[in-house]
């Protein structure tokens, strides 16, 4: 393992152990706090349980292979645009607050979306891969008309989030296969264009909208959790209040275990824990695209480039959430808040950046050899 992959290794573990602690910490006190008939470690439990089940499922994607998956990235997309019809249908979809984005599984809630914003990508490598002539205009726009109906699944659940994040996917994607500005600029600002018409009529998205622009809009409402956020991360200043000593994971600060625990986190460990954090990330980052740049052909480069942009660009969204830079949105903080679907997708995508890199090494090793 070279250097690269074993930072990137090290960064995402001790990412997930202070996920841990801080799911452990966050969940306990909501537990006691509503005196809730369950153990105060079973968030805890259940976190730990997602990730064997993530890491059973890298084994595998360890020994298929990042190029396997990239020829199997048809079958897996069609799989995964089955389940977001399923989300849809009663007794097997689940609606939360409105939102139908969920599969439940043995009493557990699968998230389809989760992967699926990792398989487009993967599928869009495929076809590029596949030809032996450069992509039309023609096979392009069939291409997107092809990748819209999952989309379109996703936004009408409503996820506007992940839809946004695909849609940022697609444009590095198509920056770094270089592909004509004509083909992709139109249809993709037309794609864009209906997506804030449609997202505009949604009323939870205009009023985060109005609650980004004036916080103090609907303090009971959509704007309590981004301004009991910025009292949590504030309230830490530079050291912190200490672990375990958070006053807003106590009913002030809803969500405080997923998507915005780093609220918490940076409340209790103060600036220096929330400058630890995001270094994590940017060692993710940066190790990410250098196993990309070494990989050992195309599409190697293009799989570990997007992953690790998908990975860095959901840190980037939770983390602008709750610092009030950007609108409250639900995205997950990757490898750190509690959350299972995302959990798997996140530890699958690593597992590939790995296998990335552990081909290169093999490629350098037999030319080295040669």
């Amino acid at each position: 393992m070279n250097r690269h992959a074993f930072t990137l290794l090290v960064s995402v573990v001790l990412l997930f152990a202070l996920g841990l602690i801080m799911i452990f910490n966050t969940s306990s006190a909501e537990v006691l706090d509503r005196f809730l008939d369950r153990s105060t470690h079973h968030a805890l439990i259940k976190q730990l349980l997602y990730a064997v089940v993530g890491g059973v499922g890298a084994i595998g994607v360890w020994f298929i292979g990042y190029q396997n998956l990239v020829k199997l990235s048809a079958s897996l997309l069609i799989g995964a645009t089955i389940l977001l019809v399923l989300v849809f249908l009663p007794g097997i979809g689940l609606q939360i607050n409105g939102a139908h984005r969920w599969i439940s599984v043995f009493g557990n809630s699968f998230q389809p979306s989760e992967f699926v914003k990792f398989l487009i990508p993967l599928y869009f490598i495929h076809v590029i891969f596949n030809r032996t002539e450069p992509l039309e205009l023609r096979p392009f726009i069939i291409l997107l008309a092809k990748l819209s109906i999952p989309i379109g699944l996703i936004l009408i659940e409503p996820d506007n989030g992940t839809v946004a994040i695909i849609f940022s996917a697609f444009i590095i994607l198509f920056i770094l296969s270089r592909q004509k500005l004509f083909y992709w600029a139109l249809p993709l600002s037309l794609l864009l264009t209906c997506g804030v018409i449609v997202a505009s009529q949604m009323h939870h998205v205009s009023d985060r909208i109005k609650v980004y622009l004036d916080p103090e809009f609907d303090l009971k409402g959509k704007g309590h959790q981004p301004y009991q956020a910025k009292i949590a991360a504030g309230s830490g200043q530079l050291f912190g209040t200490g672990l375990g000593e958070s006053l807003q994971k106590l009913e002030y600060l809803p969500e405080a275990r997923s998507d915005y625990i780093a609220a918490i986190f940076a409340e209790e460990t103060g600036f220096v824990g929330i400058t630890l954090l995001i270094l994590l990330y940017m060692c993710i980052g940066f190790c990410g695209f250098s196993i990309a740049q070494r990989a050992k052909d195309n599409e190697g480069f293009y799989v570990a480039a997007i992953f690790t942009f998908l990975i860095c660009f959901q840190a980037f969204l939770n983390l602008g959430v709750v610092s009030g830079l950007l609108p409250s949105k639900g995205t997950n903080l990757p490898f750190f808040s509690q959350g299972g679907s995302s959990l798997l997708a996140n530890m699958l995508a690593l597992c590939v950046l790995l296998n990335v890199a552990k081909q290169s090494d093999k490629r350098r090793e037999y030319v080295k050899s040669s």
